[in-house]
Order: C-alpha cells, then sequence, then structure tokens
C-alpha cells in the first residue's frame, strides 16, 4: 500500500471519493470509535451521490463527532494505492468548538488525545494525515 498527498487541485474532483477530517478542540486530536470496531479511527467518510468534496467533509464530521460549532479548512488531497488500484479523498482540518449531546448511530465513542492513539483502525494510513495535517499547522 502507498499513501501520497497532492495539492488541493491536482487530481479532479470527480475522483475525489472521500473526506477524512483531522479534528482538533481545546488543543486536542478529536478521534472517534465505530460500534463494530475496537480501533480508533479519524473523523471521515464516504462521498454521497450529488454531494460535493466539502459537503462530505461537513456532514461526516457532524455525523460522526457531533460537531455543532467548528471551522473547517481543506488541507490537501491524498490517494491510496493498494494493488494498483487508486482512490483519493479530502484531507481537512476541523477546530471544533462545542458538540451536540447525541452521537450518530455508528459511532460509539468520541474521545480527545494530546497526542495520536494507538490501536488505529488503518494504521498504514491514519499516521500519515494526521502528520500531513500537523505539517499543515506548522507552515
Amino acid at each position: 500500500m502507498e499513501v501520497n498527498q497532492y495539492s488541493l487541485n491536482e487530481i479532479d474532483d470527480s475522483l475525489l471519493k472521500f473526506a477524512v477530517i483531522v479534528s482538533r478542540y481545546k488543543d486536542q486530536w478529536v478521534y472517534v470509535k465505530h460500534k463494530d470496531r475496537t480501533t480508533w479511527e479519524i473523523p471521515g467518510g464516504r462521498r454521497e451521490p450529488f454531494e460535493s468534496i466539502i459537503e462530505t467533509a461537513h456532514r461526516e464530521l457532524i455525523e460522526e463527532t457531533g460537531a455543532i460549532n467548528y471551522h473547517l479548512k481543506p488541507v490537501s488531497i491524498y490517494g491510496v494505492t493498494r494493488q494498483g488500484e487508486s482512490s483519493y479523498g479530502i484531507l481537512c482540518l476541523a477546530d471544533i468548538i462545542n458538540f451536540k449531546e447525541d452521537l450518530s448511530h455508528e459511532i460509539s465513542e468520541v474521545a480527545y488525545f494530546d497526542r495520536p492513539p494507538s490501536h488505529l483502525t488503518y494504521p498504514e494510513i491514519q499516521p500519515y494525515l494526521q502528520a500531513s495535517v500537523e505539517k499543515f499547522l506548522m507552515e
């Protein structure tokens, strides 16, 4: 598996199938736990038909974290190549101000970390995306 990063306009929008939103709340990283898994993941998900990729990012952030007020900023495009097949998504940064009480039916837990947790759902991809956002924040 190979993970690559691209500038925001480098890959055609029609190829962007996913939105991943590295999120912060009160200077901590926000990770979620899917109800069917025991591992942590960065909020995100698949683009719906007729939805812009930014709409996907907003929807997934709200659904998976319960964020009510937040600032969302696109960072880059990422690509994952497995067995010669590539898929692409947008990587965003969200600064969350507050949350609603109830969670999506998909998510069992939202937690905050000083540094990314171990036991990740996608350990080949998530550290790369997290590091990309951390680099973006230092620029």
